[in-house]
């Protein structure tokens, strides 16, 4: 299966939780179309999910841009919200800044980055404080 060069884009909107989800699932419903193992959907699904809903809790949305190529997916994920003060402590389970309205919705367990490491190849963190933030996640086909 020959998928050089697709590219998707995806902007998500801040602070609306009826959207929040919606580009992870378009791009697990493209990688099931395109036939790939379904470990690989399924972690990148995941890992996709859970950034996305980080976008939304705090950084007010941002944009997603999803490349497939022969040997990986990788998702590139910007935003200019407020970044991540500390990457090592952020990267505990369990460790949240989530507000307490939001933890009423059933977001903020401070799982997010966890399990986006946990279900990607590669994970990384480019973060300035007052400036935003750009994850690029990786999972080889």
């Amino acid at each position: 299966m020959n998928q050089s060069g697709l590219h998707y884009h995806y902007d998500v909107p801040g602070d609306d939780f009826s959207q929040a989800g919606a580009a992870s699932s378009a791009v697990k419903q493209i990688l099931k179309q395109l036939g790939l193992d379904p470990q690989v959907v399924r972690n990148m699904s995941i890992a996709l999910y859970e950034g996305e809903i980080n976008m939304v809790i705090h950084a007010g949305g941002g944009v997603i841009d999803v490349d497939i190529d022969d040997e990986k997916i990788t998702a590139v994920l910007t935003d200019h919200g407020p970044g991540i003060e500390n990457v090592e402590l952020a990267m505990q389970d369990g460790w949240s800044t989530a507000t307490e309205q939001v933890r009423g919705l059933g977001f903020g367990a401070g799982m997010g980055l966890p399990n986006m490491k946990k279900y990607s190849d590669d994970l990384k963190i480019d973060t300035e404080v007052g400036v935003g933030t750009t994850v690029t996640i990786t999972v080889n086909l």
